[in-house]
């Protein structure tokens, strides 16, 4: 499926463990989901590429808006939508659009904010050089 302003998904489907007993997704599943998502568009985007600029940047999540539209149930397959909707100096803004892989219907929206940093615990940094033009180039996918 494809998705205006989206160059990248992903496919989950919904399991057992992550329903109630009314067989809808647990709230909290959702981020596990853009997790899922999120680590499959980086290994997409090639940042791999750059080597030790890219693999030791550390990111930490500073942020996140989610929007409940509809709840998936189990046996659902989530088609996940991922894109770069905003660098700044320190920090980046993912979008996530969770989205009926057979009806495309969207079902919940995430906006995540993380900030890069230059060490585990560290304080934000900037990003700079090929990994700023990298994520550039990517984000205009």
């Amino acid at each position: 499926m494809t998705r205006p302003g989206y160059a990248f998904s992903t496919r989950i489907k919904v399991r057992y463990a992550e329903v109630d007993a009314q067989r809808i997704v647990f709230n909290s599943r959702y981020l596990e989901y853009a997790d899922v998502a999120v680590t499959e568009f980086w290994e997409w985007s090639g940042l791999d590429d750059l080597g030790p600029a890219w693999t030791a940047a550390e990111f930490h999540v500073r942020h996140t808006e989610i929007d409940y539209l509809i709840p998936f149930a189990m046996g659902d397959e989530i088609e996940a939508f991922v894109r770069i909707e905003r660098i700044g100096t320190t920090s980046l803004t993912q979008r996530f659009e969770l989205c009926h892989a057979v009806t495309g219907d969207l079902h919940c929206a995430i906006e995540m904010v993380i900030v890069h940093v230059g060490e585990l615990g560290g304080r934000p940094v900037p990003i700079a050089g090929e990994v700023r033009a990298a994520l550039e180039r990517l984000a205009a996918r």
